[in-house]
Order: C-alpha cells, then sequence, then structure tokens
C-alpha cells in the first residue's frame, strides 16, 4: 500500500499498485488483434506517483513516468441493451452492445528510468 500510481486509461482514472490486475476498457493504442494474452503494454498517461511517503503530481502527467504491465486476457462485457420508445406514438427501438474491456496486471512502476518496488 505504500507504493502505487493513479493512471488515465479508458476514460477513467484507476490507482495502479505493482503486482494487482485490474480491468480496463478502451486500450486506445491496442486494436483487437493485439489484445492476445502475455501482451506487453506501457501506459505513459501517469498522473500521479506515491512511494512511501513522497507524493509525485503531474501538470497534467509527470514526464517520464511509466507503468509497465501486461495483459492476462482480453474479454467481452455483459450485453448493455439501450430500449427507447416513444410513448402515444407506437415508435420503440431496441439496441445493445458488448465492450471489449482487458485484464492486466501491474508489473512495475518506473519514474525517471528507474523502478519503484515496494
Amino acid at each position: 500500500m505504500s507504493t502505487y500510481a493513479v493512471i488515465e486509461t479508458g476514460g477513467q482514472q484507476l490507482r495502479v499498485e505493482p503486482g494487482r490486475f485490474y480491468n480496463i476498457r478502451h486500450l486506445a493504442s491496442l486494436t483487437s488483434n493485439e489484445l492476445e494474452q502475455n501482451t506487453k503494454i506501457l501506459i505513459y498517461r501517469v498522473l500521479m506517483i506515491r512511494r512511501k511517503s513522497d507524493i509525485e503530481i503531474g501538470h497534467p502527467w509527470l514526464k517520464d513516468a511509466v507503468v509497465k504491465g501486461r495483459i492476462l486476457h482480453p474479454y467481452i462485457e455483459k450485453k448493455v441493451i439501450i430500449y427507447k420508445m416513444v410513448s402515444k406514438k407506437k415508435t420503440r427501438r431496441k439496441l445493445g452492445h458488448r465492450q471489449k474491456s482487458a485484464r492486466f496486471v501491474v508489473d512495475s512502476i518506473s519514474l525517471n528510468g528507474e523502478d519503484i518496488y515496494e
């Protein structure tokens, strides 16, 4: 708990720690063909890094900060159904889609070229 980073990916901000896994959506830099098991990914949008009592905050991102990880497995989330109905017009429309997601594990957090571990 003493070392963690806050990253921005998939339109959301995540607090990540080395050795833990997370579910993320919208890996913009990777297409669906590249989302395979054990694909290494580097995330450069690091907003904040905390190690012990030191806190590094970026404006908006930290320079030379990288979160290194690998994809455990890609998957498709449950289907989201959008149902629109206009009353008194007899208009109904039912749509749905399944979001592509990936579960990834954080291997290390590095700042200025040196890896930060607990």
